[in-house]
Formats: C-alpha cells, structure tokens, sequence
C-alpha cells in the first residue's frame, strides 16, 4: 500500500504520460499533484515509487514513466467513473434510434464505441445458441417446401428453407410445428437439448429430427465486430507493434478467447501481460459483458497502449454495455 503523499505523485505521474507521452518530472508533478512539499521531496518520492516498481526511468536524466504495476494501481484506485454529459447524449441518442437486425447493431456499438474513445473497439456476440428462443413457426411455402422461422430473446429472426421428398399436409405441417416448439421454445441452444418428441409416424419424427439438427446446427458461431483498426496506428510509434497488435485484431478466435479470459479471471481492465497475450504486452483491455435474459450474450472492449485514457475507456465501455444490453431486452 502507498501512502496518501506517494499516491498522490504517482496519480500525477500517469495522468501527465497518458497526456503527453513523454517523461515526467518533479516540476510537472508537482504542478497537478496538489501537494505542498518542495521539488525535492518529490524526486525522493518518485525515486522510492521507482525502487518499489511503480515507475521507472528512461535515462539517468529524464523523468519518470509509469510501469504495468503504477499503471495497475492507478486503475485500481480510480474509483466510481462516469461519461461526460455531451459523450453521454451521444450514447443515449445513438441508442434510442438504433433499429435493425441483431448483427447490424452490434456493428454499429462497435463503431459508436470506437468514435468515444478513439480507440480500437471489439463487440463479441456469443452467437444465438447463448439467447432463448421465443417463438417457432413452421410454414409451408407449398406441398414440397416449408419454411422453418425461429425468433430468439433479441427478436433476432431466423429462417430455414427445406425441401421435402414427399408432399406435407397442413394437419403435417402443424404437428411438425408443435414438435419443434416442444424441444425450443424458451430453451438455449448451447443447452443439453433432447430433441423432438417422437410420434407414431416415422416419416414426420424423421423430418422433425432433420429440422432440428437444422436449427440447432445454424446457432452454433460467435461473431467478432472490430471497429478503429486505423487507431492502432496512431496509439503506438514502432511499427512492429502496429503489425503485432493488427494481426491479433484479424484472429477472431484469438480475439473471442483473450476477452473471454479477461472477464473469467474477474477483471474489467487487463494492463499489458495481464492479458496474457505476449504481442500485447504494450496494451491494455476494458472489457465489459453484456447479458440477455439474465445471462451473458456477448461482451464489448476496447484495445488500446498501455498508456490509455482508463478513466474515459472504463466509463464509455460501462455506459455503451448497460445501454446495449437494455435495448436488446426490449421487447
């Protein structure tokens, strides 16, 4: 633990590097850290946050930059953040006029995230086997073609097209429909489902398992939204880490699986290692879920440097996932 003088020099540290991206020293603590002690104290204080490995410095004669663990106690002690009223109004306005299918939307979050923060933005849909379905609908288009219409928690629809080798009745077609709706309705996908229950003609329980494999089959993927890239480039100087950090946006699976492991390990921001992903060890993850039902759907993030703007990043990604998860629940 730091005591208040030491956090307090620390706190200015961050925030001026953040801002400036260069080497801070004591006069420039001293001006915003809101401390009344001479620039000589400050520079033992900032030796003893170096010693203790909060900062460290670049050269014998240059100021101080934050390490992972100045910037990891900096985030920890941020406290309550919220949304400017402006960046606020944008985030309602974009919200109450959102319209559109499931995909669209959550690409336009991304997009809408990204332009607050000016970073990269990332929207992960766990896809619609985490949502329940609400409705089944079996519709026949002719005596040799039906139509199979699923509707999930989201409104989200989803249609089917299936040929049949034999002409179905409307009676058929209807049983079809309440075998369907006996083995989905209000169920998750991702659940241990039995299947339809059988009746005592084979070629309408064979038809049925069919058409569920179908449903079931076509639920099954997650989907990545990445919006920003171009930020990237402006976020770090070496061009290396511009190609690391853009190949690692390009691995959907990769993707999927870092913010899934930021959020298992209880964490809404991971600071360089702590993602666990060594090309972005010079970038930092706010993550947030986002459920539908009660349970998580998907989750939105942000990528940035190390030297990100916590404050701002935590308080969009907070206010874009509350107000997202709020639209999807509408019904």
């Amino acid at each position: 633990m730091l005591d208040e003088r030491k956090a307090a020099i620390l706190s200015a540290v961050v925030g001026e590097y953040i801002e400036t991206a260069q080497p801070v020293g004591s006069s420039a603590v001293r001006k915003t850290a809101h401390i009344d002690v001479s620039a000589a104290t400050i520079r033992n204080e900032m030796a003893s946050l170096e010693s203790d490995g909060y900062l460290w410095q670049p050269h014998t004669s240059a100021g101080r930059v934050p390490t992972e663990k100045g910037y990891r106690h900096f985030v920890d002690k941020l406290g309550e953040v919220t949304l400017g009223s402006a960046k606020s109004e944008t985030v309602s306005s974009f919200f109450r006029h959102m319209e559109g299918q499931i995909e669209g939307r959550l690409e336009q979050t991304a997009g809408l995230l990204s332009d607050l923060t000016k970073y990269t933005a990332v929207v992960v849909d766990l896809g619609a086997s985490a949502r329940h379905i609400k409705s089944v609908q079996v519709v026949p288009l002719s005596s040799t073609h039906l139509l199979v219409v699923v509707v999930d928690s989201t409104g989200e629809v989803y249609r089917y097209g299936h040929d049949l080798d034999e002409e179905l009745s409307a009676e058929d077609a209807e049983t079809l429909q309440g075998m369907l709706r006996g083995a989905l309705d209000d169920r998750r996908l991702d659940a241990d489902l039995e299947g339809p229950a059988t009746t005592n003609v084979p070629r309408l329980d064979d038809l049925a398992a069919r058409l569920f494999a179908v449903v079931v089959g076509g639920h099954d993927d997650d989907r990545v939204y990445v919006n920003g890239t171009s930020n990237v480039a402006q976020s770090f100087e070496a061009v290396e880490s511009v190609r690391q950090v853009l190949t690692i946006l390009e691995q959907q699976l990769l993707v999927v699986k870092l913010i899934s492991d930021v959020l298992d390990r209880g964490m809404q921001v991971a600071i360089g290692t702590e993602t666990g992903v060594e090309p972005l060890e010079e970038c930092s993850v706010v993550v947030s879920p986002y459920r539908v039902d009660g349970e998580v759907s998907g989750s939105i993030a942000v990528l940035g440097p190390t030297r990100m703007h916590y404050r701002e990043s935590l308080a969009a990604v907070s206010m874009v996932s509350r107000q997202l998860e709020h639209r999807l629940n509408e019904r």
